[in-house]
């Protein structure tokens, strides 16, 4: 009897690193140069999409006089400095690498980040060989809620999207993996903890929390 959930998909930013926080920073600052504020409801549409569709949805609240270009440059410029020093694993991530690896269940990282920055965060933890696949927005032609990413995901796993965990901290990426029928475990903080995670198989606490390692056994 093959095991009910035969490979694991990682979200990136918020669910792998504390980098919701810094985006957030980013963002602030990005409209503090023009004047403006990034409003709650701003911060909420922007979650879990394609940096690229959430410089739009921010151009396009505030009515600013730039383009998604510039706005990409300038937080290309902003973020190293962010990052060092202040670049985190979330708590129980390390911990769950190890168990999956030693349990060899397959890995793979599925974010609406772009590439250069995402082989850039693994790196820093000499990461990048412990999964399988890394999928980013440049793999795909439609970004989260779209379930292309998910759907991408399972076929270069080679398991049913069905028999495949999806670990994500954003509604828009909640709704991607539910979309794609994978089995998705929303793990919220901050802002995502007022999310709707409707359709996902678990709500838990944190990276560490039992109930994931339970649904991984198939209990």
């Amino acid at each position: 009897m093959p095991k009910a959930i035969q490979a694991v998909v990682f979200d990136l930013d918020g669910l792998m690193f504390n980098t919701e926080d810094v985006y957030q920073a980013v963002g602030r600052q990005l409209l503090a140069r023009r004047g403006k504020s990034l409003t709650p409801e701003l911060l909420d549409a922007m979650m879990g999409r394609p940096g690229r569709v959430s410089l739009q949805l921010m151009i396009d609240c505030h009515g600013l006089d730039a383009t998604v270009a510039e706005l990409l440059a300038e937080t290309d410029a902003l973020l190293p400095s962010m990052l060092d020093g202040y670049l985190a694993p979330m708590p129980g991530l390390v911990d769950l690498l190890s168990h999956l690896e030693e349990s060899a269940v397959p890995k793979a990282v599925a974010t609406s980040s772009r590439r250069r920055y995402t082989l850039g965060l693994l790196q820093r933890f000499e990461w990048t060989e412990r999964f399988c696949h890394v999928l980013t927005a440049e793999d795909v032609h439609h970004g989260k809620p779209d379930p292309e990413i998910y759907v991408l995901a399972a076929s270069r796993l080679g398991v049913p999207p069905q028999r495949m965990m999806v670990l994500e901290d954003s509604q828009i990426g909640c709704q991607a993996a539910v979309a794609a029928g994978a089995i998705a475990v929303a793990v919220p903080a901050g802002r995502s903890l007022a999310h709707d995670f409707h359709g996902a198989r678990l709500v838990a606490s944190s990276l560490a929390d039992p109930a994931i390692y339970r649904l991984l056994a198939g209990e």
